[in-house]
């Protein structure tokens, strides 16, 4: 996302017309999970207007339509997989992956399907994949048949990192919400490509959330020292603090890797005052 509610007036301007939201998030972070693209694909024309309000190294992750992913389960849906890839060429190099998640459901058994799936992909863009089945972060045999299956397509596996939400019980009604709605999966830290991905879900409240990332610190350290570039994303259950809260890791990380460079600067949200 890059508008909510509790962000206005604070990260970005009040008011702000829809097609400008964008550009004032842009000047928070780099780089954005594409999670509406999962419901509904986008009229080209609006796509077009996003890579117009943000600059050439921006990136866009957006996820595959779920009529691809979860009502046809890769094996159908190719109108609906057109339609997505065309609306989403305006993004030209800003599409940094398109992004595979799967159900729950979709198992070991499955692999074979998504490699037929990744076959028929365009070459025009990188692939990222993010599996839900417990099997695959549990039993080698599964790693291994989908670690061999990204790698014959150069597609990335994204982790999706819930384990400090899950440490203990949740304390808002939005962290109970996502108690019952987020996978509970334990903790992977691989990558399989040069441009890593991680979706991380702390806790509404910052300092917990804070801490919950300290190991993924060491982790994007040494993904950046052996010449990677990873993309990480930082979720909480209300995600009020969401983008204060990506620029605090990046900052976290830059402090151990100076060469890093730093994040846009924001525009001012307010007017300018003497005061």
């Amino acid at each position: 996302m890059w508008t909510h509610r509790s962000w206005s007036g604070r990260f970005l301007p009040h008011p702000l017309p829809a097609h400008e939201r964008l550009r004032a998030y842009a000047g928070w972070c780099d780089a954005v999970e594409g999670n509406t693209t999962f419901y509904a694909t986008p009229a080209r024309e609006t796509v077009a207007s996003w890579a117009e309000q943000t600059g050439p190294a921006f990136r866009f992750l957006p996820k595959l339509p779920k009529a691809v992913t979860h009502e046809h389960r890769l094996t159908g849906g190719e109108a609906a997989l057109r339609a997505f890839l065309h609306a989403m060429e305006p993004l030209g190099p800003r599409a940094d992956a398109l992004w595979v998640q799967l159900p729950g459901s979709f198992g070991p058994g499955d692999v074979p399907d998504l490699d037929r799936f990744l076959r028929t992909l365009p070459d025009t863009h990188r692939y990222a994949v993010e599996v839900r089945h417990p099997a695959f972060f549990t039993e080698p045999g599964a790693v291994r048949a989908l670690e061999a299956t990204l790698h014959r397509h150069g597609a990335e596996w994204v982790p999706f990192d819930t384990t400090a939400f899950f440490r203990t019980p949740p304390t808002s009604d939005a962290e109970r919400e996502a108690w019952t709605r987020k996978p509970r999966l334990p903790l992977r830290t691989r990558a399989l490509t040069d441009r890593p991905i991680v979706r991380y879900l702390g806790r509404d409240d910052p300092a917990r959330t804070v801490e919950g990332w300290q190991q993924w610190l060491d982790v994007v350290t040494g993904w950046l020292r052996e010449g990677r570039s990873p993309t990480v994303f930082v979720h909480t259950p209300d995600n009020a603090d969401a983008p204060e809260l990506a620029r605090r890791f990046h900052d976290q990380v830059r402090e151990r890797v100076p060469g890093l460079a730093p994040l846009p600067e924001p525009e001012p949200v307010g007017p300018a005052t003497l005061f």
